[in-house]
């Protein structure tokens, strides 16, 4: 596997725990009631107890990636990559957890990112 799919694997994963950790609590709360009755700062600590994950697999994704440690992106195409696998992943989340239809507006804003993509590599 090369270094930039190496870099994008772990990005994707770094991305499920993020989602989870900002919004999998919302669904959380529908479905547990343990979970319902925790305060807001245990809401936190659990978030963040994901986040740590986050963060061990979006740190060394873009270090992994990143052109002058030898990967095969700069700096702005790593960012791009790393919101169109965040607006994926929310996507696919939301859908699956929230029942969220997709309408034509969100056809719309996924060409927009996919234009993102060819802008942000293009030499």
């Amino acid at each position: 596997m090369t270094q930039g799919m190496y870099s994008i694997g772990l990005l994707v994963c770094s991305n499920i725990f993020m989602t989870l950790a900002w919004y999998g609590h919302l669904k959380m709360k529908e479905e547990f009631s343990w979970f319902a009755a925790l305060p807001l700062l245990g809401v936190i600590i659990f978030s963040w107890c994901l986040a740590f994950f986050e963060y061990c697999l979006q740190v060394p994704a873009n270090r992994i990636g990143f052109k002058d440690n030898g990967g095969p992106f700069d700096i702005m195409q790593l960012k791009v990559i790393q919101e169109v696998i965040t607006l994926t992943v929310f996507t696919v989340f939301s859908i699956i957890a929230f029942h969220i239809e997709l309408k034509w507006n969100h056809l719309w804003a996924a060409l927009c990112l996919i234009a993102a993509v060819y802008f942000a590599f293009r030499p």
